[in-house]
């Protein structure tokens, strides 16, 4: 059988039913974990991601950084003969992961107590908008709608500013990243017991799970929490400060930290002022705290104050781009900015895998993203 490369899923075959972001990133982890992923897509046009750019040569850079390493096949799931390939891959299949609205396999007679019936060790998973049950079940939805449900929005961006989308998907990748854990969960209880397992995976579920203190905050006060633009809500100082030439971030964790801080900065009074002294009054006087440290910090440009608070172990860090980020030296030497080992869409890189292993090695490239159904003959033969 066609892998992907050593790793500790080595053994394991998934079946990707998904498409565009969640489903797909959630399969890419357990393809860069070694697990042969076979990408069942529609034969009309494919992955929709397939159609998003950035182009390379035709190429979609998009789908490449979420599919590379899989293998593709196209199947017509209302065909009744492509219908009998699926069940061949699912019978020697460990996995089998979908993304589309509630009810849709259930038509297709691939749901989960179907297939359950009849590949019992099989690991169902589902990873939707809103989950199997709720009011909300049938509704569609997009990382947006995700974020903006879920709350995150509520509290990003700046104070009296306009609604503020995480710049990354995070309610498509949270979904993806709980998804991975609950099979990874899965294939422990089926280690034990013998059974497969479904798991019920919303973005709307996730984006709660993933609003960290929010909640806490909300039922602590009776208020919900309001965007604080990058200063932390309980913790200071804990944000970007102006320097002469752009930004600092500085984090202070503790009242030791601080009082380094003022100390290496030069101003060690400001340490002793009550105002000042603890972290809860830092916090309650957060802005005259940021005026005080900016009337120093606006002196010199932000690599002079680096490199006078990286030496005294004071929390700190320029505000990189994405270009800055993935050319700095640690992110370089931690193997997390790879290759694509396919010429035609050079200089092409993507992400490295973040979980590094003592058993196994880091790759130094990541393999190809298949074409639409590039893999059928291998994929038929390694499944009569």
């Amino acid at each position: 059988m066609a892998k992907t490369g050593p790793g500790p899923l080595s053994d394991i075959v998934v079946i990707d039913l998904t498409r565009v972001l969640a489903g797909p990133f959630c399969t890419l982890l357990l393809s860069d974990l070694g697990a042969r992923v076979i990408k069942v897509e529609n034969p009309e046009g494919g992955d929709d991601s397939r159609h998003y750019g950035p182009f390379i040569n035709g190429k979609s850079g998009y789908f490449i950084s979420q599919n590379r390493g899989k293998e593709s096949i196209a199947l017509d799931l209302k065909s009744a003969d492509d219908l009998g390939i699926l069940h061949r891959l699912l019978s020697r299949a460990d996995v089998i992961i979908e993304n589309f609205r509630p009810g849709t396999m259930q038509r297709l007679g691939l749901d989960w107590d179907s297939l359950h019936r009849k590949y019992p060790k099989l690991i169902y998973a589902s990873t939707s908008g809103f989950g199997q049950t709720g009011p909300y079940a049938t509704r569609a939805a997009y990382d947006i709608i995700a974020q903006a449900m879920g709350g995150i929005m509520s509290v990003t961006g700046h104070e009296g500013g306009p609604p503020t989308r995480v710049g990354s998907s995070i309610g498509d990748l949270g979904a993806g990243l709980f998804t991975a854990l609950g099979i990874l969960t899965a294939m422990h209880h089926r280690a034990k017991t013998g059974d497969g397992m479904m798991i019920d995976v919303a973005m709307l579920d996730s984006q709660v799970a993933l609003l960290e203190n929010s909640i806490a905050r909300y039922f602590a006060s009776g208020k919900p929490p309001k965007p604080l633009g990058a200063r932390h809500p309980s913790i200071a100082p804990f944000e970007p400060y102006q320097t002469k030439d752009s930004y600092v971030v500085i984090a202070c964790g503790n009242d030791e930290l601080f009082t380094k801080l003022c100390r290496t900065l030069g101003c060690p009074a400001v340490a002793q002022d009550a105002r000042f002294a603890t972290n809860a009054a830092r916090s309650e006087h957060v802005v005259l705290l940021k005026a005080e440290l900016e009337d120093l910090l606006l002196h010199h440009p932000t690599q002079h104050w680096l490199d006078l608070l990286l030496p005294a172990g004071i929390p700190c860090a320029p505000i990189n781009d994405v270009e800055q980020a993935v050319h700095d030296p640690q992110v370089q030497a931690r193997n997390m900015v790879l290759p694509v080992d396919d010429p035609s869409v050079a200089p092409l890189m993507v992400a490295g895998m973040p979980i590094k292993m003592s058993a196994y090695p880091d790759a130094e490239r990541r393999p190809a993203a298949p074409a639409l159904d590039g893999d059928r003959a291998r994929i038929l033969a390694d499944f009569p």
